[in-house]
């Protein structure tokens, strides 16, 4: 059974910082990662991306709501993907989730079960 298993979430104040992480039970190397986001009473939201790296570079791709605040990284080594999130506002709460999709076989895709995270004055 896949399992992805996020973690850092918490509370914290406008323009502080959280460290998301997310272990993966599965070897990720051939897999693009992704966090995704759900605030209550919203649909589920692309944050970052970051591809495989199969094909060179592991590019990313940021929500621009995020763009220059947060930062995806991975370690294929140790099969685990981060979310440096900085400058967090109110309008970063929300559930985050770890999201894995196959680079050959994209229907091969998994979810872990997300991690809180509070913005709050």
């Amino acid at each position: 059974q896949v399992q992805l298993v996020e973690s850092g979430g918490g509370l914290v104040q406008p323009g502080g910082t959280l460290r998301l992480s997310c272990a993966a039970s599965i070897v990720i190397s051939t897999f693009a990662m992704g966090w995704y986001r759900q605030a209550p009473g919203k649909q589920r939201e692309l944050v970052a991306t970051i591809s495989s790296g199969i094909t060179g570079g592991g590019s990313t791709n940021y929500a621009d709501s995020v763009k220059g605040r947060f930062t995806i990284s991975r370690d294929n080594g140790k099969n685990m993907v981060y979310l440096q999130m900085n400058s967090l506002t109110p309008g970063d709460t929300a559930v985050y989730y770890c999201n894995a999709k196959n680079t050959v076989f994209p229907q091969n895709e998994y979810w872990g079960q997300g991690t809180h995270v509070t913005v709050f004055s």
